[in-house]
């Protein structure tokens, strides 16, 4: 029997027809074939950032009611025995430079206070001249994921024992250049990276790392921006243990 649709065209009528011989297999087909056309979240080898990237979970932004810097993270810088290479009578602040720093000399008869020392900046790539002093600012240590931006993506919920070891994490800390350390102030992916694209994408796999530890979240706009950068390095692995050179602690 041939039924016919006012209106219909040859393609229509020649879907209604395989419907009509093979049931929903036809409409089914050609689902397939739409979904084969959205894009696809690319993935990355197990350890690569990529792959950690597509594990984290995406929400809007929460409210930064409630957020105080020194009450919810703690006293900057504190030698917290909570965090990796801390207990050790040094504060975290000169802890990261002696990591970060080289051709070191320290005040006094202590290897605790740096006094001066040389920084490959990871954030212009430039070699910066690090003096204690009346300059120290030109040298700073950076969160990766900016402490206010970790209260955006969920460190609210964490407990004060996490908020003080991600503050005083080494894995989210990075002596970098003073004056673009404060261009970047608490901005995420999607609008602020580096001024050194060779860096770009070690800073966001750093911050996917951190992410990762503490649980936190990304937006869908900071994804694509991370997604973009890690395009270019696929395989570029998560910042662990053995490449931060320290043990990272379980969360309390």
């Amino acid at each position: 029997m041939n039924h016919r649709i006012r209106g219909a065209g040859p393609a229509v009528a020649t879907l209604l027809l395989a419907v009509t011989l093979s049931g929903c297999s036809a409409l089914a087909g050609i689902e397939a074939a739409d979904d084969a056309k959205a894009p696809a979240q690319a993935s990355g080898p197990d350890g690569s950032a990529r792959a950690a990237l597509i594990r984290l979970a995406v929400r809007a932004p929460a409210s930064m009611a409630g957020y105080d810097r020194e009450a919810g993270f703690g006293p900057a810088w504190s030698d917290d025995t909570s965090a990796p290479g801390s207990g050790n009578h040094c504060d975290t602040r000169n802890d990261v430079l002696r990591r970060d720093l080289h051709e070191l000399t320290f005040k006094g008869t202590s290897t605790c206070v740096v006094a001066t020392g040389t920084l490959k900046d990871p954030y212009t790539g430039r070699q910066l001249r690090f003096v204690r002093g009346p300059q120290s600012a030109r040298v700073q240590i950076d969160h990766a994921v900016a402490l206010g931006a970790s209260w955006r993506a969920g460190a609210r919920q964490l407990t004060q024992p996490q908020r003080e070891a991600l503050s005083n994490d080494p894995l989210n800390l990075l002596a970098v250049d003073g004056p673009s350390n404060a261009s970047k102030s608490d901005r995420d992916a999607d609008t602020w990276l580096p001024p050194d694209r060779a860096f770009h994408c070690r800073y966001v796999a750093r911050q996917i790392a951190v992410k990762t530890k503490y649980q936190l979240s990304v937006t869908a706009p900071e994804r694509n921006a991370m997604s973009q950068v890690l395009a270019t390095c696929p395989d570029e692995p998560l910042p662990t243990a053995t490449t931060q050179g320290v043990a990272l602690p379980n969360l309390p």
